[in-house]
């Protein structure tokens, strides 16, 4: 399981010690303060703390005190407002910090959004948990051969045994070994260099601090359809955080980004061209083969639900 029960008490106690504050808070956001999102197989994620809210957002954009006398109908057509025009400051004022625990292989994705501050649970100092990640049958897929970062169809269910198999003894050698290193009465070893001889699937923990703007930035890409499953499912859990915390941004960013495609002048051009009447093609176009399908997916009805 993610959780000890001595962590779970732990928890427990954190929640049932609330602090009064004269800043603003948000209260579907308290219910959820402490408690782990449960992730893959030993993985979770969970709010530790927050500053600002929808109001925030607002207050900043109009440089207004308190928390402003407009009517909530005008504060939401501002956000909304300073999402689809892509003004990032505002949300710059808001900020939340996430304990995470994650296989090392998505903390190495995760750690290229660069706009965030990361203290993260150390080998050096520390001897890193017995846990591994080993993905379930469904997501055990073969390499696509049209997107080389992505995969393609399922595995058999012998293959899949196959591969789990394999992780799995790969993964407990090698920390049986990890062990072995750091026993005093075998070797020994410095952790800094013990740690090296574990795979990628070993799960670290860290604390991870970021605004607003840089989130909305993390979800956009991480909580996309092509992102690996991996760490999307992070991805989805934080964008419910944001409905929680934040829920007119939320309902905003995901108006005007998540569920939004940009076009290119190039694009713009061709609609225009069909809005006139004229039968345009790829090849005429001017867009590239990649651009056209992509325009051309955009663009496609949804499939009706039977």
């Amino acid at each position: 399981m993610p959780l000890t029960d001595e962590q779970r008490a732990e928890i427990e106690a954190s929640r049932r010690s609330p602090t009064t504050t004269s800043r603003p808070t948000v209260p579907a956001l308290e219910a959820l303060l402490f408690t782990p999102i449960e992730r893959l197989d030993h993985g979770f994620i969970r709010v530790v703390d927050y500053m600002g809210d929808d109001g925030a957002v607002v207050q900043a954009a109009r440089v207004s005190y308190g928390r402003g006398t407009k009517k909530v109908s005008e504060d939401t057509g501002l956000i909304r407002y300073l999402m689809r025009h892509r003004h990032s400051t505002p949300f710059e004022m808001c900020e939340i910090k996430f304990h995470v625990k994650l296989p090392v292989f998505v903390a190495r994705q995760w750690i290229r959004h660069r706009m965030a501050n990361v203290n993260e649970y150390s080998a050096r100092y520390s001897i890193l948990d017995r846990e591994f990640y080993l993905p379930t049958p469904e997501q055990i897929s073969a390499q696509s051969q049209s997107n080389r970062q992505g995969r393609a169809e399922v595995l058999s269910p012998d293959k899949a045994a196959e591969v789990l198999a394999l992780l799995r003894r790969d993964a407990t050698q090698c920390y049986d070994a990890y062990e072995r290193l750091l026993d005093p009465d075998q070797y020994g070893l410095a952790r800094e260099l013990a740690r090296m001889n574990l795979t990628l699937n070993t799960y670290t923990q860290w604390y991870w601090k970021i605004d607003l703007h840089n989130l909305l930035h993390f979800v956009s890409l991480r909580a996309d359809p092509h992102a690996q499953y991996e760490i999307r499912v992070y991805a989805e859990a934080i964008l419910d955080v944001l409905r929680a915390w934040v829920p007119v941004t939320c309902a905003a960013f995901e108006e005007y980004r998540l569920g939004a495609f940009t076009f290119s002048a190039g694009m713009i051009r061709v609609l225009q061209r069909q809005l006139a009447g004229e039968a345009v093609t790829q090849p005429e176009s001017g867009l590239s083969r990649r651009e056209w399908d992509e325009m051309q997916a955009a663009l496609r009805a949804p499939t009706p639900a039977p």
